[in-house]
């Protein structure tokens, strides 16, 4: 698996870069339009019938639309620089995280040294019964357990890294699969994992943490521990 020595925080302003170029470009865009609007507008005025002049509501609407463009740019503007703060305290954050253990809100965790461990949590009526599977990364069950707590509330599930059929389990990710029914309905379960933040991915326009098992997401961070 890949290690990441070096981060780079600068990274973490792309998108607001690109939102920033869009801004300008609106800018520019309604600019152009504005002065060929007052030339094409002067060429009227100067060429009208005296006997005739123009009803001039339709360049005075024309006058308010554009004046609604550019207030809307300006507020997209504000938009990013509002985008732009919150990737950079985002950024902050993540590292921040490094090196440290969080509690992540998902089904995949890496076994090593015979040892993968989850944590499932049950409403708190619990569920009549419960059935684990863990999953290897070609998405075959290599393991299936109904021997688990069913009550409500949050219980950790410990595999050793043997397989159902007697043979041990090469290290790696594996996924559990979390089965609970009550009255004969399927009883949702939530999913934890507890890894290392090993690195931050500033490719995306959030970052990214990685841990063993590879990507997480910012959103599933549950807690991040000492």
């Amino acid at each position: 698996m890949a290690s990441f020595d070096l981060i780079n925080a600068n990274n973490g302003v792309g998108a607001a870069t690109g939102s920033t170029t869009q801004a300008s470009s609106d800018t520019a865009s309604l600019a152009n339009n504005f002065d060929t609007f007052l030339t094409l507008l002067t060429a009227q005025l100067q060429n009208q019938d005296p006997l005739a002049p123009m009803d001039s509501t339709q360049f005075t609407q024309q006058l308010v639309q554009f004046s609604q463009v550019e207030q809307q740019i300006r507020t997209n503007q504000q938009m990013e620089t509002l985008v732009g703060q919150y990737q950079a305290a985002s950024a902050s954050a993540a590292l921040s995280y490094l090196g440290k253990d969080a509690i992540i809100e998902a089904d995949e965790t890496y076994l090593a040294g015979g040892e993968a461990n989850w944590a499932y949590v049950l409403p708190d009526g619990g569920a009549d019964s419960v059935t684990v599977t863990v999953r290897d990364s070609s998405g075959r069950a290599v393991y299936t357990t109904d021997q688990v707590s069913s009550a409500g509330g949050e219980h950790l599930f410990t595999w050793d890294g043997v397989k159902t059929n007697g043979q041990t389990a090469t290290d790696g990710v594996y996924t559990v699969e979390i089965e609970a029914t009550a009255d004969g309905e399927n009883v949702d379960a939530i999913v934890r994992v507890r890894e290392t933040i090993m690195g931050v991915d500033f490719s995306g326009t959030t970052p990214s943490i990685i841990t063993p098992s590879g990507m997480r997401t910012f959103d599933k961070i549950r807690s991040v521990l000492g």
